[in-house]
């Protein structure tokens, strides 16, 4: 009976494992290839992440005995595409991928950063990140239109799984596509498969620090971070955010220089391991996030061979099973962005200039579409109409819904972390 206890979520962090890798792997090598690695480097970050999410799942798993799901940032990673090559090319990228793991660590080390993200309005996050992964939605269509014979059995794949095994859905559509690549012809030749650390003196300077650094460090941090304490608070676990963000943005700034773009807390991985189906007693699920943390280090072995059929399929192939990724991220950023009435001008505004792709002053459209977004805002505001005066003491008292309490006074006190967790409800929860 022992050992059907730990078999189960040893099974459990094993299969997330596999999900969350084949779900999104094709972002990531996507994203750093768009930034200028060489399929060397694409390979290296890869590898780093893999090591990177090992290192902190294993880590938090042991230190405070909760299922704590590490993942890589797939919203940074779709970034990365929508931004493309920047001044001073993939040194410059990597010195990015410094700073942002950097900002990371400082928001873990001091609240009041943690707290300015949390206070972006959610349809401007909603909608930036809606915009950044856009392009990589559209190309499903793309692909069936230019290469019909792969990208066809690719999408059926897909919808067919999303409506009888949704977890499937991805890894089915990439299996599918590397099907469709052996049918006709691999061959390997000149082609490494070996795992390989490729290192990276970075470089700095401002445009990529401000197309790269921080709009990847606020994707992570509003699109994964907080959307993982929410899921996890879910199933009943409160983990201590500010030591992930530390160990994440400390495993951040030892993969970045071999090609890792950021880690954080994971939100569909996360799902996989802290539920009950994991195992019974929650005190046990925490097994599942160590056994994720070593079935990721096992699969990152094989980032050269990953590479490798990513260079042997048409790019356009590659793009349509990143965006069949995406697709359920996109749909939930977009119902962020435009729920609430008041903020959906600015929303819209931060959309399109985001998804334009337009590069000012070498400065790409993610940064330019916050700035938009948030200068809209600034000029719709209204100011907030006078309080009515209060009612005569012979007057009925009012109900809660006048007083803003959800569920009358019996309602609890909030409690710490609560901001990061209402923030977190609504955003999109992407597949990693």
């Amino acid at each position: 009976m022992r050992r059907f206890d730990t078999a189960q979520p040893i099974l459990a962090g094993l299969v997330s494992a596999v999900v969350g890798y084949a779900s999104s792997f094709t972002v990531v090598l996507a994203g750093l290839r768009a930034v200028g690695a060489t399929p060397a480097q694409a390979a290296s970050g890869l590898l780093a992440l893999c090591t990177g999410i090992c290192a902190s799942a294993v880590f938090l798993a042991l230190r405070h005995r909760m299922p704590i799901s590490i993942a890589w940032s797939t919203p940074g990673a779709a970034l990365l595409v929508a931004t493309g090559h920047v001044q001073g090319g993939w040194p410059a990228a990597v010195g990015a991928f410094l700073v942002s793991a950097a900002l990371i660590v400082v928001a873990g080390l001091s609240p009041w950063l943690a707290r300015a993200i949390a206070a972006i309005p959610r349809p401007i996050a909603g909608a930036m990140l809606a915009g950044v992964i856009l392009s990589l939605c559209t190309a499903p269509v793309r692909a069936v239109v230019d290469v019909p014979e792969l990208a066809v059995p690719v999408v059926l794949t897909w919808a067919l799984l999303t409506r009888f095994a949704r977890q499937w859905a991805v890894p089915g559509a990439l299996l599918a596509a590397v099907a469709a690549i052996v049918v006709r012809g691999v061959h390997l030749t000149g082609v490494s498969v070996a795992p390989a650390a490729v290192f990276t003196v970075p470089t700095f300077n401002l445009p990529a620090l401000v197309s790269i650094a921080v709009p990847l460090f606020l994707v992570t941090m509003a699109a994964q971070n907080v959307p993982g304490m929410a899921v996890m608070a879910t199933y009943g676990y409160t983990p201590p955010l500010r030591g992930v963000l530390v160990t994440t943005g400390l495993a951040s700034a030892f993969a970045a220089p071999f090609g890792g773009h950021a880690l954080n807390l994971a939100a569909i991985t996360a799902a996989l391991t802290a539920g009950p189906d994991t195992h019974p007693d929650p005190r046990r699920r925490w097994v599942a996030t160590a056994a994720l943390g070593a079935g990721q280090l096992t699969l990152g072995l094989g980032a050269g061979l990953a590479m490798a059929l990513v260079l042997l399929s048409p790019p356009v192939l590659v793009v349509a099973v990143a965006g069949l990724a995406l697709l359920s991220a996109l749909g939930a950023s977009l119902a962020s962005a435009v729920t609430e009435p008041s903020g959906r001008e600015a929303a819209v505004v931060t959309f399109v200039v985001t998804a334009s792709g337009t590069t000012i002053l070498n400065i790409g459209s993610a940064f330019w579409g916050l700035v938009a977004g948030g200068l809209t805002a600034l000029l719709l505001h209204r100011r907030a109409a006078p309080s009515p005066a209060p009612a005569p003491a012979s007057a009925d008292p009012p109900g809660p819904e006048l007083l803003g309490v959800a569920d009358g006074p019996d309602a609890p006190d909030p409690r710490p972390g609560d901001l990061e967790r209402e923030h977190g409800r609504d955003d999109a929860v992407l597949p990693r």
